[in-house]
């Protein structure tokens, strides 16, 4: 089954291009790579042709005029660029563990998304992450990470939970199965079924929104959080705001009370004012 993987960000070149060695590090090779771009300078360009000469990944760069934090439009304009029939969404400060993309293709079922994790970094060991760390899968081994900055922390034991032991840990976890923008996947179709995400919520919950939306439309979730794993690079959030991130919850528990399946404020309104995908124009080379 062919993937698309579809990757948020915004001028973060340095860490984007670790993320892009992971993905080509990916045991699972039936994919492309959308490149949701919110406005970042030309030099997220320039590296994305650099990387496609030496990876050979299948790119695409979706990218729209830096008009404030609208990554819910970006989404919306990459999931209509896609063209496989799962779709499986990280962010431009995730490196993904080579059976990353494997674990979501196995566990991809109709009438299911997919909700996974992260290991969060501090800088210290973000920074001292290489080409050679990622392609060795040095960066995903917890003594290497230790080595390099990363305390004790339980949550960060998901990095050495063998196959067995992860799949009774999903089963077991108490943690909600909320969809996460950050290492989450769901069928196209049912992505366009809830008419993708609400280009109203700017940053603090919009994913977890779009997940209550499919399950109202009759999406069950599943983790994957012990078994699909990435590292999370450090950064700040300068685009933190208390007051969005309350009304975004506040959205998104009246979506939780009413059932409501469809976004007023989607891809069909996106559509409607005039966005056009073009593949070509958005490919790579």
């Amino acid at each position: 089954m062919r993937l698309s993987v579809i990757i948020t960000t915004y001028n973060s070149p340095i860490w984007l291009e670790k993320v892009l060695w992971g993905l080509h590090a990916q045991q699972y090779r039936d994919f492309e790579v959308i490149i949701a771009d919110d406005g970042s300078s030309e030099e997220t360009a320039a590296l994305l042709k650099h990387m496609r000469a030496e990876t050979r990944l299948d790119l695409l760069h979706v990218w729209q005029p830096d008009e404030g934090f609208q990554k819910c439009r970006i989404l919306n304009k990459a999931i209509l660029h896609a063209d496989a029939p799962y779709l499986v969404f990280t962010d431009g400060d995730c490196i993904a563990r080579p059976d990353f993309l494997a674990e979501h293709a196995r566990n991809a079922e109709r009438g299911y998304y997919l909700s996974g994790s992260y290991c969060k970094l501090p800088m210290e060991t973000s920074l001292a992450i290489t080409r050679d760390d990622i392609l060795a899968g040095r960066c995903f081994d917890m003594d290497w990470l230790r080595a390099h900055g990363l305390k004790r922390n339980r949550k960060n034991l998901k990095l050495v939970a063998p196959p067995r032991r992860a799949a009774l840990l999903n089963r077991l976890t108490t943690t909600r199965c909320n969809f996460k923008g950050a290492n989450g996947s769901a069928w196209r179709d049912d992505t366009l079924a809830v008419n993708g995400f609400d280009e109203r919520m700017a940053w603090g919950g919009l994913d977890r929104e779009f997940g209550v939306r499919l399950r109202n439309h009759g999406v069950k979730a599943r983790h994957v959080r012990y078994n699909a794993i990435c590292v999370h690079l450090d950064h700040s959030r300068g685009y933190r705001d208390d007051a969005i991130v309350n009304a975004n919850k506040q959205l998104r528990l009246e979506r939780q009370r009413s059932k409501h399946v469809r976004t007023d404020h989607g891809i069909t309104e996106l559509l409607a004012a005039g966005y056009a995908p073009d593949r070509q124009q958005a490919t790579v080379t």
